[in-house]
Formats: C-alpha cells, sequence, structure tokens
C-alpha cells in the first residue's frame, strides 16, 4: 500500500524538526535516511560536536551499522560496538507493513562510563544508559505511529478523489448520452447529406468539447480530396476552402486505416507535417466505407489545446462514425432514409446503448433493440414490458432525463425520452437507456472506503477524528465525561513474522469483532492503523467506564486459535477523558497516545491513564545502493528495450504480426552486459521489479503507437520473472500500465515460465487468471525444459504455448524433437491454445514448423533481437 503514497509519505521539514526537538530533550545526535532519498535530515549538532564525532566514529563502522540495518529482515535496531565503552551507537527502522520507510541512526555518549582519562569536547551532550534505550524505544515506536497516520490520511484523500472522479464521469457519459439521442434524431431529417454530416460532426465536437470536425472525400476521376463539410469552434481555424483537390498524396491518413493520434503521442514526419499545415494539435481520423471501399474519412481534432483522446472519446466517435456511415449507403442507394427502416434498425441495434420506440396513443411498441431486451430481459419474461413503458407515470411525460432503478432486474440505469417523427410520418416516444450498475456500486464502495477500515470493517482514522468531535462537544454540553481508549496490541510483529501476515489479519479481525461485542461501546470502534485501536465511550455510559474497561482487558486474557493452534496475544491501553484531559480531537488522541506509550514502557499488558508526562521522539533510515543499483534508481536510463519480430505462417508472405520485448543493459561503468549476466543478478536483488516495469511500461506503449500508425492487429511480448509475479500488487501494476499506455490489452502478452508453476500451482493459478481479466493474453515460456509439462498445460490458463529452441535446434534431425513439436501442436489445437516456436534460424526448420500448421515463428531466421529504429524501419 505504501508504495502508492511514496510521495507524500516523506516530509523532510516535519522529520527535520521532529529530529532537532527529539535530540535537545534527550542529549542525543541523530540523522535520517530515506529508503529512495537517502540523507533526509541534516545531522544534529555544532560543526564541532560533529567534526568530534566523526573522529570517534570512522566511515567503515558507519558503512557497517548500514549494511546489518539494510540486510536484517527481522530486527528494527541493531547496535554497533564501538573501541569507546562510553558511546552507544543503533540504527532503527520504521517498517510499515513489512516494508521499511526510513532508518535513524543515533549516538548518545554515556557519562557515567566516562573517565578523567577520557579525551571530552566541552560543551558534549551526555546521557545515561537507561535514558539511552528508553529513547531509542521511544522513537521507533512514535516514528511507525507516525507514518500510519500519514499513510491513513492519504488513503482517506484517495478515496475521496475517487469520489468525484466518478461523479465527473457519471456527468460526462450522461452528458454523452443526450448528444447521441441527438445524433439519431437527426436521421430523420430531409436535408443533403453533406448538410447532414455537418449537423453530426457539430452535436459530436460539441458533445466531448473538441475545436472541430470534418469530412473529406476522394474525387473517383482525379484521386485527389476534397473536404465536403465541416464545423470548427473557431472561425479562423477555419480550412474548407484551401482544402479542395489536395493531391491525396500531401494527406497521411488517406490509406483505408484508422488513426488515434493523441497531442502526447509519437509521430511520422508525414504526419509532422500535416498538423504543422492545419495547426492541429490532437487528431482523430476514421475511415468511411461504402460497398467494401473507402469514399470518405471523418476527421475530429484539437488546434490549439493539447487532447488525450480516453477509450471513451474514441467509442462515441466509432459510434458516430458508424452512424455516418450508414447514412452515405442508404443516401447512396436510395438517396433516402425516411422509408427505410431496415436501416435505422442496423443503426439503433450498434449505438451501444438500450433503446425502444413506442406510440403512446395506440400502446403499441415499435421497436426495441437487443441491448434493450438485454437489460429488461425478467421483465419481458415476467409479461409487464407493456405495464412498464404505458404506465400513468410515462404516458404523462413526454420528455424527461432521470436516473432510474429498476426493482424487477436489480440494476440502476440513466433513462432519456423523446418525441421524433418515426419513418411512417406519425410522432412517436424514442427512449434511451444506459445501463450505471456499475458506477452506482462503484461510488457506494468509495463512500464506504472513506469511512471503513478496508481489513477489519470498523470505522477508520477519518471517521474516528469527525465522531470524537461530536461526542468531546456534547458532553461539554451537558457537563458531563467520557473516555477515549486508546489500544495497541503488544508484539504483534510476532504474531506476522511468525506465522505470516494472513495470520495477522485473521487476528485483527477476530479482535475488531470482539470488541463490537462490547455493551455500551458497540458503535464507536475505530481501527487506526496496524495493530492500533481506539474505542470512545460517549459520556452516556462513562459511569460504566471500569466495566468497558475490564471486559476489553479479558478479551486478551483467552488464546487466540490461529493455524491450529492457541497463541496469546497481549495488549496495551491509554486513556484520556474529554473535556476534563482535553476538548479537542487532537489534543486527546495525542494523550491518550501518550498514557498507551506509558503502559509500553512499563511492561506492557497493562493500562494506564494519561498523567502530565512528555516524551519527544524521532527516527532515521538508511539505504545504500552500486552498479545496478544506481542503474535501476536512475529511472532505468541505462536499461534498452529490444525487438524480435514475431512471424505470422498462416498468412500470405509469412508477415510480421508483433515483437518479443527483450531487456538489454549497456552500463556507463561496465560496458554492455550480457542478460545471462544481470537478470538473475537483478532477480536476487529484487531490483527486476523496476527494471520489469519499465519494459512493460514502455513495450506496451511503443505497441500502441504502432497499432495507431495503421497497425492495429500488431502485439507485443514481455517477460514476466517469477519475482515480479509474486509481487502481491503485481495485477495491479499491469492495469496502471493498460491505463497510462491505453494500449488494446488484447495486443499484449505476458511470458510466464514453469517454475513459478512449480513452486505453487494453486498461487499460479489465481495471478494469472486475474491477470486475463484485464483481457490480457498469458503465453508459457520455454515450454518443455520444466518439469510436469503436459499437466500444467492442462492447468494453467494460457493462450500460447512457446516451444523451447533446444526442440527446434534438431529438427528434422531428431525423431524425438519432431515428435514433441507435433505432439504439442495438436494437443494445443485440441484445447484451443497458441503454439509459438522459438530459435526457427534456417529455412528448413521454418518449412517443418510450417507444415505441422504452426502459425508463429521466431529466430534469427527472420531477425535477431534489434533496436526499436531498426525494427520499424523493416516492419512497421
Amino acid at each position: 500500500m505504501e508504495d502508492n503514497f511514496d510521495n507524500g509519505l516523506i516530509d523532510p521539514q516535519m522529520l527535520q524538526q521532529l529530529q532537532d526537538q527529539f535530540c535537545r530533550a534527550n542529549d542525543l545526535y541523530v540523522v535520517c535516511l530515506g529508503r529512495k532519498e537517502g540523507v533526509i535530515t541534516k545531522a544534529y549538532g555544532t560543526k564541532e560536536e560533529l567534526s568530534y564525532i566523526h573522529t570517534l566514529v570512522d566511515k567503515r563502522t558507519y558503512m557497517n551499522l548500514v549494511s546489518r540495518m539494510e540486510n536484517d529482515t527481522v530486527e528494527s535496531m541493531v547496535e554497533q560496538q564501538l573501541d569507546q565503552d562510553y558511546i552507544k551507537m543503533c540504527a532503527i527502522s520504521t517498517k510499515i507493513e513489512g516494508k521499511t520507510q526510513v532508518v535513524w541512526v543515533v549516538i548518545g555518549f554515556l557519562a557515567e562510563r566516562m573517565t578523567s582519562e577520557d579525551e571530552i569536547l566541552e560543551g558534549l551532550m551526555t546521557t545515561t544508559e537507561e535514558h539511552f534505550y528508553a529513547s531509542v524505544e521511544f522513537l521507533s515506536v512514535l516514528s511507525r505511529q507516525l507514518f500510519e497516520v500519514k499513510i491513513n490520511q492519504l488513503i482517506a484523500q484517495t478515496a475521496m478523489n475517487k469520489s468525484i472522479e466518478s461523479e465527473n464521469a457519471m456527468e460526462e457519459q450522461l452528458h454523452r448520452s443526450h448528444a447521441m439521442t441527438e445524433v439519431l434524431r437527426m436521421l430523420e431529417s430531409d436535408n443533403g447529406f453533406a448538410k447532414l454530416a455537418e449537423d453530426v460532426i457539430r452535436e459530436t465536437c460539441e458533445s466531448i468539447g473538441i475545436s472541430g470536425g470534418s469530412l473529406i472525400r476522394e474525387n473517383v476521376d482525379d484521386g485527389t480530396l476534397d473536404m465536403i463539410c465541416e464545423y470548427v469552434e473557431n472561425e479562423s481555424n477555419s480550412s474548407i476552402a484551401k482544402f479542395q483537390h489536395i493531391d491525396k498524396e500531401q494527406v497521411p491518413f488517406f490509406d483505408g486505416r484508422p488513426y488515434i493520434v493523441s497531442s502526447d503521442s509519437m509521430r511520422p514526419e508525414t504526419f509532422d507535417i500535416f498538423f504543422e499545415t492545419y495547426h492541429l494539435s490532437a487528431a482523430i481520423f476514421q475511415p468511411v466505407e461504402a460497398n467494401g471501399k473507402v469514399l470518405m474519412y471523418l476527421c475530429f481534432f484539437e488546434n490549439d489545446r493539447e487532447r488525450i483522446w480516453e477509450n471513451e472519446d474514441i467509442k462515441f466517435v466509432n459510434d458516430v462514425k458508424r452512424v455516418v456511415q450508414s447514412i452515405l449507403v442508404k443516401r447512396i442507394a436510395k438517396n433516402s432514409l425516411a422509408s427505410s427502416y431496415t436501416s435505422l434498425e442496423a443503426i439503433l441495434e450498434n449505438t451501444g446503448c438500450g433503446i425502444y420506440v413506442a406510440d403512446d396513443r395506440t400502446h403499441a411498441i415499435l421497436y426495441m433493440n437487443q441491448k434493450f431486451k438485454d437489460l429488461f430481459s425478467r421483465t419481458i419474461a415476467a409479461g409487464k414490458l407493456e405495464e412498464m413503458i404505458f404506465s400513468e407515470q410515462e404516458l404523462a411525460r413526454n420528455h424527461y432525463y432521470e436516473e432510474v432503478y429498476s426493482v424487477e432486474e436489480d440494476r440502476w440505469l440513466d433513462v432519456r425520452k423523446t418525441q421524433i417523427d418515426w419513418v411512417d410520418g406519425r410522432k412517436v416516444s424514442l427512449c434511451t437507456l444506459y445501463d450505471i450498475t456499475d458506477k452506482k456500486v462503484y461510488q457506494k464502495e468509495i463512500e464506504n472506503q472513506a469511512n471503513n477500515d478496508f481489513l477489519t470493517g470498523l470505522f477508520n482514522r477519518m471517521r474516528c477524528e469527525q465522531d470524537l468531535g461530536k461526542y468531546i462537544t456534547k458532553a461539554q454540553a451537558v457537563h458531563a465525561e467520557g473516555a477515549l481508549l486508546y489500544l495497541d496490541l503488544d508484539d504483534f510483529k510476532h504474531i506476522n513474522d511468525g506465522l505470516g501476515h494472513q495470520y495477522g489479519d485473521v487476528l485483527l479481525k477476530a479482535i475488531s469483532h470482539s470488541l463490537q461485542r462490547v455493551a455500551g461501546v458497540e458503535q464507536t470502534c475505530y481501527r487506526m492503523g496496524g495493530d492500533e485501536f481506539i474505542v470512545i465511550v460517549p459520556h452516556e455510559v462513562y459511569s460504566q467506564l471500569d466495566r468497558i474497561v475490564e471486559e476489553i482487558s479479558s478479551i486478551f486474557m483467552q488464546p487466540w486459535f490461529l493455524k491450529g493452534e492457541d497463541y496469546y496475544c497481549t495488549m496495551s491501553m491509554g486513556i484520556a477523558c474529554f473535556p476534563s484531559d482535553g476538548n479537542s480531537v487532537d489534543d486527546l488522541i495525542r494523550k491518550a497516545d501518550m498514557a498507551l506509550l506509558s503502559a509500553k514502557r512499563r511492561g506492557k499488558n497493562r493500562v494506564e491513564y494519561y498523567t502530565d508526562k512528555e516524551e519527544v521522539s524521532a527516527y532515521r533510515r538508511l539505504d545504500l545502493e552500486k552498479n545496478m543499483r544506481s542503474a535501476a534508481m536512475d529511472s532505468c536510463k541505462e536499461f534498452e528495450v529490444y525487438y524480435q519480430p514475431i512471424m505470422d505462417a498462416g498468412k500470405k508472405g509469412m508477415p510480421c504480426c508483433g515483437a518479443e520485448a527483450l531487456v538489454r543493459w549497456n552500463s556507463s561503468a561496465l560496458g554492455f552486459i550480457s542478460p545471462d549476466d544481470f537478470i538473475p543478478l537483478a532477480e536476487y536483488l529484487g531490483l527486476i521489479n523496476p527494471i520489469g516495469e519499465y519494459v512493460l511500461r514502455n513495450a506496451a506503449k511503443r505497441c500502441k503507437y504502432w497499432n495507431d500508425m495503421g497497425h492495429p492487429d500488431y502485439k507485443v511480448n514481455v517477460n514476466l520473472s517469477v519475482v515480479q509475479l509474486l509481487q502481491n500488487d503485481i495485477v495491479k501494476k499491469i492495469a496502471d500500465v493498460l491505463e497510462q499506455t491505453r494500449i488494446n490489452p488484447q495486443n499484449l502478452t505476458l511470458e510466464v515460465t514453469e517454475s513459478l508453476a512449480i513452486n505453487d500451482m494453486d498461487r499460479m493459478k489465481k495471478i494469472l487468471s486475474q491477470i486475463k481479466q484485464l483481457g490480457v493474453k498469458v503465453a508459457l515460456d520455454d515450454f518443455g525444459t520444466g518439469y510436469s509439462s503436459l499437466n500444467h498445460i492442462r492447468e494453467m490458463p494460457l493462450d500460447v504455448i512457446k516451444i523451447d529452441r533446444c526442440f527446434i535446434e534438431h529438427l528434422g534431425e531428431d525423431e524425438f524433437s519432431d515428435a514433441f513439436v507435433k505432439m504439442v501442436a495438436e494437443l494445443a489445437r485440441t484445447i484451443g491454445v497458441k503454439v509459438c516456436v522459438e530459435g526457427v534460424e534456417t529455412a528448413g526448420q521454418r518449412d517443418i514448423v510450417h507444415s505441422m500448421n504452426i502459425r508463429m515463428m521466431q529466430g534469427y531466421l527472420f531477425g535477431k533481437p534489434m533496436k526499436i529504429e531498426e525494427f520499424e524501419k523493416r516492419y512497421l
């Protein structure tokens, strides 16, 4: 979770202030380092004090401490032994859900161990050994709580932002629904084709908020191009006058292919020239066909503003193109759509929304498209459709637009009703309906996320602060007392580390349910984050405070049944009363937290009430990187993505159908490094995650460019290592790449190896199934080199099997290789999986593979892995 908030978690100014106050209060010297940021704070102390410390603690000692802290995945504090007995030096790390955020290095000078023979700098701060360890422990606890508070704040803000985005998306959807209704109403117009097309273009431009659009026609006699109609937001950008009898070679998109060019898209030189000539910043060019031939191009564009085309924009433009295309086909055939019910039906069936047309006077349903029938299948089956359409409420309204919930269908609908002239001239009602159930459910989930803890179902920190303010106000109004109980589980880390985080989650849920069963506080239990809880005792039940505290304490006297055995987990509690101890939310929580820390310091498993004591604490962190670490952290700039072509033997000429993306490392310090050398090292260090994400993002972005530039069927294959697949958020990362690059998921294939299946088949099937739900294809790489391969084919959710090159190398020479490849190909066809062979290096191997009806091939015969410039020069 913290990865989503890395930019917001670290506040150097706050940490510097916290560090300096801690050092002044505890007579210690501290510096803070971050996992990604390096040194975050300036080390505390005067110039003379820091110089003196550097003479006692050399760089090697410091580096040794840092290395030990970095490699220790269990302990949060590591101590460094020094030659001077009077110096204590340690490093403490703050981990949130198992991930280190920062490391503090703490140095203290022990007064009781100093002798007259020791040369001590005058004015140097000193402490005691007991105070040193107490301060370090307090710093560790407060640091972790500080970051958990920050994470909860960021989660709440993210949920709120998502809610706003959802509302904006729904408003945009409703606006486009209205626009599509207006476009459909234009079908009844008797205007000429050019005027009708202009009206459609104008309505479309106003709906999606773009500068303009036009329709370009090819002149059959001389092959030149004319703009036959145009709409522009600003008349100064009009091009219709000069876009007449234009040479076809000057228009790069008039080749029968669709083009979607955003402001940030890469463009060939011919497109750059065209965009500059007509002052375009972004455009969509859609071919309009009639009788199997492209006659026109429907164009939508931005002139002065930048535009990134969203999927909804593209879908809406495609729907509009279908309308224009249907109009063109019918006008060519009969020069009118007025009497063509069949053409109208074809258009309405492809609008993407439910539509019905009804005669309110005769109570006759004249038309329903298939989408409408699907939306109201239960109503139709129950024979209640006419009752719904011709109810008194519906007949009383000719025009309306609203959201409606259908009890019969259990779905939310965006409904717009209007009056139009039907094909036979009579007045009828046209009703369009969009299914917005998913958006409604999502909106409700966002609201819940803003107030509830996702794991336990308890209210979260944000809701706690809201409620606490109300309870304080109520108690003050009646001159009564309430209480805030702050709970923290003792040694919860041992449960997580010993049994695994999944059992830690089980324990947190069980504790939450037990707290909610305590009479008087059933609705005032909150999870603040991690293993911390708050219980508010309202003034109405304050007289029962002792009983409530006793019942909560008794919960933790019983063992918890986890993983087939009994385990004990105690808790410490701090109590602050309101308004006597504090009358503000922040002040009261802070004081209850101080009481809780006092309970921890006094041996844990106890309850403490707030007193007037205060302690200050802070924390620090360090992370050291070299060579590959430096290269990975420098935005992976030294890594390059090469592409090896994949050929389709099922098509004439065996054309290229895509490529496999392969990473190469050209180190600025070491030169070109073999993948066999650096990829295993990257996996061992965990750096394969940022490197793999870099390759995936760049490959998807490049494939999107190929698709936009006239090759919509080109696909790209990207390898995923076992280390990447075992990340808990790997599916989300892939989904983020799909959203950021806007690539068609069907054009992305992720290659995995059999080693994952060997380790954990059930987990592998779950991960790959979730990836396939995104629309991405999955390929089993290096097939035949692992274990139990045929069994894996049956169990794994696959789209493609890639036969390893070791079986292709001896085709035609080794009977086993021939039989193996043929057997896999036949088995794949039986279960509906495609096959791709690797390592095709000779024409003979190619012909044998082709004779086995295997379509996809790659190997040095067709091309080695090459830089993107060479690949696009040869195949784009």
